[in-house]
């Protein structure tokens, strides 16, 4: 174990036999909610009677001499009446000294999960969120009024070859537009998740935890991080640009058509790689592993449950962009109110060029909406790592072990 409690140092084996950085698996009898293992407090034989057959004067706990459940069952301890099995017969509740219960959680709990961390702690999270978002925005608005080149003519009476080859120029013109605001957001998202997954780590087992700990903590993990964020961009763009470049050479209607085809099956292949090492940088950050192995150590864990994990990450992507976007229209409303040039250049079909006044109104809804956003995908991210460590490696009784839950204290040698 390292100093972060309830989480597996590297060199510890894994569930898979080799050295990635999990707890060892526990004993059957340690593990009460697996299935296939009898509970060890099974009533005793003598308290149950054949169906049909007459009722025996013994007594089950929390009835009467002669009261037996329908058709001649003894009525079980916990079972309500009219005789339905409960399956959780024999099983303890779910431990939990934190946001969520330890035990495999529903789509429903992560999201929970992540708003109840932000509520918890929301003296640490707003302050974080709320510096990373004015931060980040202001870049973003120079990089949009210095950086970014201005976007290519259209000649709206164009046609054949001349219209195809416009709107190529449109499709990169974009592309490039979106380049800084996506590298900003991203580093400004890790930066986020950084902070967070602290601050969710302590969350789990119930422990309040301060901005200045959480960054004394995450500060040396920060370089690499960045590093992770950085392979991973450049691996997910060098993809995509493969996918693309084929058709940008040869140019025409014929090499529009291939691009499409190109970037799609590429973006395909980039989607999959994200799913696949989208747990890396939970692992980086709680198990202090490097990125190569934080790398594998999310192919690990995403292994057999792709589907399920890129459902959960969309979903949360999704409710983070509806919340987002109610934010920030009303904002976008006023900045165009505000700038009349850019709302005329709109309604001629021209490229409005956004003064001032849009860009700050417009950027003020942009980090309201960004400090809301922030710690849900980054919540969630850390939460649905916690829930493959759990199904995977039984990472449950560690936490409550490490919460001091009673019933699972490390037993004595």
């Amino acid at each position: 174990m390292n100093d972060s409690p309830g989480w597996a140092s590297p060199g510890s084996p894994s569930s898979d036999g080799d050295n990635s950085g999990t707890p060892p698996t526990p004993e059957p009898c340690d593990r009460a909610r697996a299935s296939s293992k009898w509970s060890q407090d099974q009533p005793p034989a003598a308290q149950w009677s054949a169906p049909g057959a007459s009722p025996t004067p013994q007594q089950t706990p929390g009835r009467g001499a002669g009261q037996q459940g329908p058709g001649g069952w003894g009525q079980i301890p916990g079972q309500p009446p009219g005789g339905h099995w409960n399956q959780n017969y024999g099983r303890p509740p779910a431990a939990k000294p934190g946001v969520i219960p330890l035990r495999p959680l529903g789509v429903g709990e992560i999201l929970d999960g992540a708003v109840s961390t932000a509520r918890a702690h929301w003296r640490t999270v707003l302050g974080l969120t709320l510096t990373v978002a004015v931060i980040s925005q202001i870049a973003q608005i120079l990089a949009t009024r210095y950086l970014v080149p201005a976007p290519a003519s259209i000649n709206p009476n164009a046609t054949g070859t001349e219209a195809v080859n416009q709107a190529v120029d449109a499709m990169q013109s974009s592309l490039v537009d979106l380049l800084p605001p996506l590298v900003i957001g991203q580093f400004a998202t890790l930066f986020t998740m950084a902070v967070l997954t602290i601050v969710v780590s302590r969350s789990v087992l119930g422990r309040e935890v301060s901005l200045g700990d959480a960054w004394a903590e995450a500060r040396p993990r920060l370089l690499s991080l960045f590093g992770l964020l950085a392979l991973l961009f450049v691996m997910c763009g060098a993809i995509i640009a493969v996918g693309i470049l084929p058709g940008a050479l040869i140019g025409g209607a014929g090499g529009l058509a291939l691009a499409l085809l190109g970037g799609t099956a590429a973006f395909v292949v980039a989607l999959w790689l994200y799913i696949r090492f989208s747990l890396a940088s939970p692992a980086l950050m709680l198990e202090k592993q490097s990125i190569v192995q934080s790398l594998r150590r999310s192919s690990k864990l995403v292994n057999g449950s792709w589907w399920r994990i890129f459902g959960i990450i969309s979903l949360t992507s999704l409710l983070a962009f509806i919340v987002s976007m109610i934010v920030m229209i009303p904002f976008a409303l006023v900045a165009t109110a505000v700038d009349s040039s850019s709302f005329h250049g709109l309604l001629d079909g021209t490229t409005p060029d956004y003064n001032w006044a849009y860009l700050i109104v417009s950027g003020i809804g942009a980090v309201i909406g960004s400090a809301i956003t922030y710690p849900i995908a980054a919540n969630a991210s850390v939460l649905l790592y916690i829930d493959q460590r759990i199904r995977r490696e039984a990472l449950d009784l560690e936490l409550a072990r490490a919460a001091g839950v009673p019933g699972y204290e490390t037993p004595r040698s």
